[in-house]
């Protein structure tokens, strides 16, 4: 455990020396935030540095190494120094001296950083109890990390497709790779440790927006501020939605969920066989996840890895939000030129998103647009200007230029990458286009008609939606009676209820179509809802505080208001009760109650499983160096096959099937491998192999446990006259091939 605790410790300290280095960009950015963004400092390093290293490989002008990482850190380190401090000694747009500013916010900013150690370390002991890299899509997910810390230049290479690029969005991969590199840590314990920070991020990234946000609320106590942001972090990261609910009932059968109210009623039995995952596969055919699902399962996948990028971009929107809507607000503040390192910053986190988890691309410009279009429309209507397409042209202009500055970020990812679906579906087709089947990228399809029922869609957002339904009853109601007024949380608010509605909406009507015919929906839904979660909570966190005032000066009114409200308030805490309990769930399910604490190391599992692979991928990381292709066997998605290639990052001739079926959007592209890797372990035709191997530039041969199981008429003997044994331990051999 001591040993972890150092791992810890000097993971924290890199994402403190990033955090610091960017600390006055983000002073800048975040000029109109009570904590001034500190806690965002470290994101916004992480994204700036790697993307540079991502850009300067991509166009082979940098090699990926350790040193070029640390040169690229202290190149933006000089070029802060000289934007910042050596022009200027006091930074206007903070009305005070750099160091004075943190001297009187050293509170707030001290609370934040153990808040974000605190948390980190928390997530990590968690982790340490079930540590292992195996499992679902884990196998993937540290293949594609390894996969890049064996790259040179960009992009990286397919550890499961040999002789072709990674076609994923992998920039989340690409970060966690990066951080690997500069820690000097090794990535079987980097992999937990990212799942560790993504956890920190995530709650304190929430807890920094919940503060701002309340900030904004006259005469609101310090108390009711603090209890408030620590609510709306702990909705965003542990909470879940209503369906635990169903802990208290006697289990349903089959796939198909039963209402609640139809099953019987046994809290004796709490918690009824209750098994967590369900609660993000509640809607036949769909898949809904959130924050605490996806942390408490560890994949290091895309929805996940976005999660920090996300809540960054939420909070740098709020913080334009608020500088634009100043009480000196005209049109004029919209001009480019006063808007460029929020138009450069937008983009650039817009193109991460994209390049991290593809849908987060396409739905924060929604956000983005809603929110500056909004802005732009009250500064219309402030000045009294005449409302036509000339004067929208400010606004125009910035978004266009947020568009082309997004088009060019991409531009180096979007040259090696094609989407891996074939049309846009739509979720119930008229008959009549039914016939017609297809129109351009448009497709029609019969039986694909899977609709969410409204109790369902309760189920997952009610507990979200009784605080909105109550924060537009109470204060629109009072605002209606001129006793209150909205406040700039308020508006933004309700760009955000707006925008994660209309979100809902859209798998209910459309969806991208790919290799699952079956729950042709399913992706869509899975990335739109991951997103909804995490804009409600942030809403729900901020509207109970909100109502806390109203509630009370209702209350004062007459008897019967004190009734209602005990019921109201009854009924609340029922709702917050059953998201609340969820990660106690999760938690103690996938992590057998916290009984067992193995470390960090996540392939130690491998010691006992396949102790010689392990014993063989040790030696294949410290002897083989670059990336040449290593043939092991081929096996079906979810198994343990490709655990060589995943767990060195060399490339392999082919990998998990469903995943590049998916990736390729092609089986026929993909099928042709599985029976040539069989080919290779099982021919006595010299020459045939030779064909093969120089078709796939296959450079060693793996011969292990599963290689064995798998063909059962293996024939080593010609891999012995194509080169020689290079790594044996029992019957685990390693060939180097000499053609």
């Amino acid at each position: 455990m001591f040993s972890d605790l150092i791992f810890i410790l000097e993971w924290w300290l890199m994402l403190f020396g990033i955090g610091l280095i960017f600390l006055p960009l983000t002073f800048l950015v975040f000029s109109k935030f009570y904590d001034k963004g500190y806690i965002f400092s470290k994101i916004l390093g992480i994204s700036l540095i790697s993307y540079s290293i991502f850009l300067l490989g991509t166009i082979h002008l940098l090699p990926f190494t350790k040193l070029n990482s640390f040169l690229v850190i202290i190149a933006f380190l000089i070029l802060i120094y000289f934007l910042t401090f050596s022009k200027i000694k006091k930074l206007s747009i903070f009305g005070k001296d750099f160091f004075s500013l943190i001297k009187e916010r050293r509170v707030i900013f001290l609370f934040e950083e153990l808040l974000f150690l605190l948390s980190l370390t928390a997530w990590a002991f968690i982790r340490a109890h079930q540590p292992d890299i195996h499992g679902i899509e884990k196998f993937m997910d540290y293949g594609f990390v390894n996969s890049i810390l064996r790259s040179t230049y960009f992009p990286s290479k397919d550890m499961w497709f040999a002789n072709f690029s990674i076609n994923y969005y992998y920039f989340g991969h690409f970060v966690t790779a990066v951080l690997t590199k500069i820690s000097g840590i090794n990535s079987s314990i980097t992999y937990n440790l990212m799942i560790g920070s993504i956890f920190s991020f995530t709650f304190t990234f929430s807890f920094s927006i919940g503060l701002n946000l309340l900030q904004q609320i006259k005469k609101i106590s310090k108390a009711k501020i603090l209890f408030g942001s620590l609510l709306t972090a702990f909705l965003v990261t542990l909470s879940g939605n209503l369906q635990t609910i169903y802990a208290f009932f006697i289990p349903y059968k089959g796939d198909n969920p039963i209402p609640f109210w139809q099953l019987t009623f046994s809290p004796q039995t709490f918690p009824n066989s209750y098994w967590y995952p369900s609660a993000t596969r509640f809607i036949y055919h769909a898949i809904h996840e959130f924050p605490s699902y996806a942390l408490a399962l560890s994949d290091l996948h895309g929805h996940l890895l976005d999660t920090p990028f996300v809540l960054f971009t939420i909070a740098l929107l709020f913080s334009v939000f608020l500088r634009l809507r100043a009480k000196d607000l005209t049109t004029d503040i919209f001009s480019l030129s006063k808007n460029f390192i929020y138009c450069f910053l937008i983009s650039l986190l817009l193109a991460i998103m994209y390049m991290t988890n593809a849908w987060d691309g396409i739905l924060y410009p929604f956000l983005t647009i809603a929110i500056l279009g909004i802005v732009f429309l009250g500064s219309i209507l402030k000045e009294k200007q005449h409302i036509n397409i000339k004067a929208f042209r400010p606004l125009l202009r910035l978004i266009s230029a947020i568009g082309v500055l997004f088009f060019i970020l991409t531009l180096p990812f979007n040259l090696f990458y094609k989407p891996p679906v074939s049309g846009l579906g739509f979720t119930c087709s008229p008959n009549f286009l039914l016939k017609i089947g297809r129109i351009g990228p448009f497709v029609f399809e019969q039986q694909h008609c899977q609709l969410s029922p409204i109790w369902q869609l309760l189920i997952l957002y009610g507990f979200f939606y009784f605080w909105i339904v109550s924060f537009l009853g109470f204060v629109l109601k009072k605002r209606k009676n001129k006793t209150t007024e909205f406040n700039l949380s308020d508006n933004f608010i309700l760009i955000l209820i707006f925008c994660a509605s209309f979100f809902i909406l859209i798998p209910e009507v459309i969806y991208f179509k790919d290799i699952f015919i079956t729950y042709p929906r399913a992706n869509t839904m899975f990335k739109i809802s991951y997103q909804v979660f995490i804009i409600l909570s942030l809403a729900s966190g901020y509207i109970i505080v909100r109502l806390m005032g109203e509630i009370k000066s209702f209350v004062k009114k007459n008897i019967k208001n004190k009734i209602f409200i005990f019921w109201y308030l009854l009924f609340a805490l029922c709702l917050f009760f059953f998201v609340s309990i969820y990660p106690v769930f999760a938690i103690n399910s996938y992590y057998n109650n916290l009984k067992n604490y193995y470390g960090l190391n996540g392939t130690n599992y491998l010691k006992s499983i396949y102790p010689t692979d392990y014993d063989a991928i040790l030696w294949i990381n410290k002897n083989i160096k670059g990336q040449p292709t290593i043939l092991e066997a081929q096996g079906d998605s979810y198994t343990d096959y490709g655990r060589i290639s995943v767990n060195t990052g060399l490339p392999t001739v082919m990998g998990w099937t469903v995943h590049e079926w998916f990736w390729r959007n092609s089986y026929d592209i993909v099928s042709p491998r599985i029976e040539d890797v069989k080919i290779l372990y099982e021919t006595n035709n010299i020459s045939l192999a030779k064909s093969l191997i120089n078709k796939y530039h296959v450079s060693y041969v793996f011969i292990g446990e599963l290689e064995r199981q798998k063909y059962t008429n293996l024939n080593e003997k010609k891999f012995e006259k194509m080169g020689k044994v290079v790594y044996q331990i029992g019957e685990t051999k390693i060939f180097k091939l000499s053609l």
